[in-house]
Order: structure tokens, then sequence, then C-alpha cells
């Protein structure tokens, strides 16, 4: 299943987001060695964990965290226009129908083969979602290996710059285009995956 949850306090009222913050500190502190907080030694939650967030989620048949990505809006701060704009060779892209991906996390615990399950599954309910709210873009900031991979999904994906390395990091900014067209072109290259996303707050409505 893929849940939507919406803002900061949505999600630390559900258990598989909590799930989630726990999963980012394991992928993003533990294993990458980010320098970023975490909470109580536990939860990785940055200052653009906040009200406007959007977090989507991957859960196995038991409900539990197996993958997820946070989107912000980008015509306030996020992590492109706040922290990298210097990897873009021209304006950073904003607007209304402008999403910045980030926090894309796979849960440490899977196998290559359910780690590619989970990431297509991820990539998919993404378009998905964004197609239904009028999402034509997304943006993103990603490692040089993260990077390639998903240049190589086969959507309208562009770098925004030459990219830069900076101590262990080689990073790039990205522009994804999202139109009616954007499942089959994943689907050719065998990403693309049929789904039906949970949205928590309509489903408690």
């Amino acid at each position: 299943m893929l849940i939507i949850g919406n803002g900061i306090d949505e999600a630390l009222d559900a258990r598989v987001f909590r799930e989630m913050f726990e999963e980012r500190k394991r992928v993003f502190v533990d294993l990458l060695g980010w320098d970023i907080p975490v909470l109580a030694g536990r939860y990785e939650i940055d200052q653009f964990d906040n009200d406007e967030a959007v977090y989507i989620v991957v859960t196995n048949a038991q409900g539990h965290h197996r993958g997820s990505a946070r989107l912000l809006k980008t015509d306030r701060p996020h992590i492109l226009g706040s922290v990298f704009p210097h990897l873009c060779d021209g304006n950073v892209p904003v607007g209304a129908e402008v999403r910045e991906i980030t926090r894309f996390c796979l849960a440490r615990a899977m196998g290559a083969a359910e780690r590619r399950t989970v990431r297509n599954r991820l990539v998919s309910g993404l378009v998905e979602h964004a197609l239904a709210a009028g999402i034509t873009t997304f943006s993103g900031v990603a490692e040089e290996s993260w990077f390639k991979q998903i240049l190589a999904f086969g959507w309208d994906c562009e770098p925004l710059g030459d990219g830069i390395s900076g101590g262990r990091r080689s990073l790039a900014a990205m522009r994804i285009s999202i139109t009616s067209e954007t499942p089959d072109l994943l689907r050719r290259s065998g990403i693309y995956l049929s789904t039906t996303l949970v949205d928590l707050d309509r489903a408690a409505a």
C-alpha cells in the first residue's frame, strides 16, 4: 500500500510515519553519515518537516514502512532553494505546481529484489500523486550514483547544472517534468507499477 500523510503533526501521530523517521535516521545518518538533526537519538527530522510537508510511504502487508519520500512546496523554503541553489546554472525551479522530492528512503532490511520493487512502487506513487494534485514538475538534489539511476528511469529528467563535488559527496540538482505521458515512459523502462494512494486525511473523513 502507498499512504500519503499531510504535515508533520499527522505524520508523528501515525506509527508508519514514525517508522519512516526512524528509517531516515538509519539511512541518512547511520549509513551515509550526513550531519543532520536527530530527535531523541531516534528520528531524523529537520526544519523542512513542517505543516506543509507531504509524505508518501510504501508499506508491506503488515503495514510497516518499506520506503518513503517527502515532498516540499517550492514557493516557500526548501532544500534546493535554501541550501543548494549554487547547483543550478539558472534559476531554481519554483512555483505552485513544482514540488521538491527529498528524503527518498528505502528500508535497509531488504534484499535487492525487494528494494527494486519498493523503489519502483514509490516512484510510481510520486507520479500518481503529481498527476492527481496538478503537480507538473519535481525538483531535487541527489548524490551522483543515485542521480544516474534517476536519469535512467526513462522519464523527462534533466540536470540543472554541472553538479559539484564537496567532501565525500558529489551532488547534482535536477528537474523532472510530469505529464500524462510519464507513466508510459516509466513503464517502457520497467519502472512503473499501477498503484492506489491512500490519503490519510480523506480516509479519516
